[in-house]
């Protein structure tokens, strides 16, 4: 007897996505790679400034305009850079940078003479806080658009971590081995560890792994992918740029000369300075964490607003700092304003003008905010020497500037066209 069996209509179903998105893995990569900037920025140089001047027998003066120089010139580095991570991709791209940095540092620990301190500064200074800053970005924001804020909140913390362990590592070897041997080190870390960990483990993106995007479904109203120049005509675009840009130029400012600031307001000794920088590294990582928590729901203009308000705060709050308390509010101010800044900052973009064109927009980013930096301790130097040591007219200036840039950033709306549905 014939067996007969019941057919039955079978709904389709979608296949089942993965538990785990890639893209966390970069995130954490990015961290690292963000982290091996140290010989190109302020902070990492700082570590042998020192005693690399009294070797090659050059003046505080001296360096810090060859380091002026080498800032402005190394920037050229990063708009191809940007440019090539959307033609190959962030994988190869890190790999290409991270060696290049790796072989400049080792070269800058050979200088022997000022020029060619000169060249391989710029070098390491192009590489380094600028070319692998926007690789570092990149790794993220071409993985996250829709989970953008949550995925930079989390890099930013990662990164209180791993900008500060470095720091006691090569400053210890510096102090143990000398500042050529230690910066050696740091190079062949860059050419034998940062290098191929990016090429083994991070991902360009999300189609590179046959993974579905982190984009946004078209019924959200979000702008469909921008190029560099449909990006540059938004409004959109200035003001999130005019926030970092001011942020970078003042922060950089008031670290650099935080020792000569805090002395003019009757705070002296490094107990002030010290008190100062912790409590901004600490009061960084709320913001840090509140910023990448909001920005699950809310308008990323508007909390970039509300860290523009603390800056301006801060600012406003300076010329009234007379005792160690004082101090420690505008610490506080300042460094909860960087950490909801920052956060927005690394997500924005890719968040507000998609993935495809995201490496050469952020370098153009990246370009301004490093000449920022550099022009901050000048103009601030500026100030005082042409208004007998008053700094009073910077702070309130930029007060100024920023309660600007919090309306603005408040009110100015992104490109909304929809996303183009295949």
């Amino acid at each position: 007897m014939p067996v007969t069996i019941e057919s039955r209509n079978v709904e389709a179903r979608p296949a089942p996505t993965p538990s785990f998105y890639y893209g966390w893995i970069n995130v954490l990569v990015a961290a690292v790679v963000m982290s091996a900037t140290l010989p190109g920025r302020t902070y990492g140089l700082g570590l042998i400034k020192e005693p690399l001047r009294a070797d090659l027998g050059l003046s505080d003066l001296r360096f810090n305009v060859l380091n002026f120089w080498a800032i402005i010139i190394g920037a050229v580095v990063v708009l191809p850079v940007g440019w090539l991570i959307d033609r190959i991709g962030s994988r190869l791209t890190l790999g290409l940078v991270a060696a290049t940095l790796g072989v400049c540092v080792m070269l800058m620990a050979r200088s022997s003479d000022e020029t060619q301190l000169a060249v391989t500064l710029t070098l390491v200074r192009g590489f380094g806080q600028g070319a692998l800053s926007v690789v570092a970005i990149a790794l993220v924001g071409k993985w996250f658009r829709r989970r953008a804020g949550k995925a930079m909140g989390l890099f930013t913390i990662l990164l209180t971590f791993g900008f500060t362990l470095p720091i006691f590592a090569v400053g210890s070897a510096v102090q143990t081995y000398g500042w050529r041997a230690a910066w050696d080190g740091v190079g062949l870390a860059l050419l034998l560890g940062i290098a191929p960990l990016g090429l083994l483990i991070a991902r360009s993106s999300p189609e590179a792994c046959g993974v579905q995007p982190d984009d946004p479904a078209p019924e959200e109203g979000y702008a469909e992918p921008m190029t560099i120049g449909q990006a540059l005509a938004t409004p959109a675009f200035w003001v999130y740029t005019a926030v970092a840009t001011t942020f970078n130029l003042t922060f950089s400012a008031l670290t650099l000369d935080n020792e000569l600031l805090l002395s003019e307001h009757g705070l002296e000794g490094g107990s002030a300075n010290q008190l100062v920088l912790g409590v901004l590294m600490l009061s960084g990582l709320p913001g840090n964490i509140a910023a990448g928590y909001l920005a699950r729901t809310r308008s990323l203009g508007k909390i970039l607003a509300v860290g523009t308000l603390l800056l301006t705060a801060s600012l406003a709050f300076f010329p009234f700092v007379r005792s160690l308390p004082t101090a420690a509010v505008y610490a506080s101010l300042l460094g909860l304003s960087g950490g909801i800044i920052t956060v927005i900052y690394f997500a924005v973009y890719g968040h507000t003008y998609g993935r495809t064109h995201l490496g050469s927009i952020q370098a153009v980013v990246q370009v301004l905010t490093v000449f920022a930096s550099a022009i901050g301790p000048v103009l601030l130097a500026w100030v005082r020497e042409q208004l007998d040591g008053q700094t009073t007219w910077f702070f309130a200036s930029f007060a100024v500037v920023g309660a600007v840039l919090t309306v603005l950033a408040w009110v100015v709306r992104p490109p909304a066209r929809r996303l183009t549905q295949a």
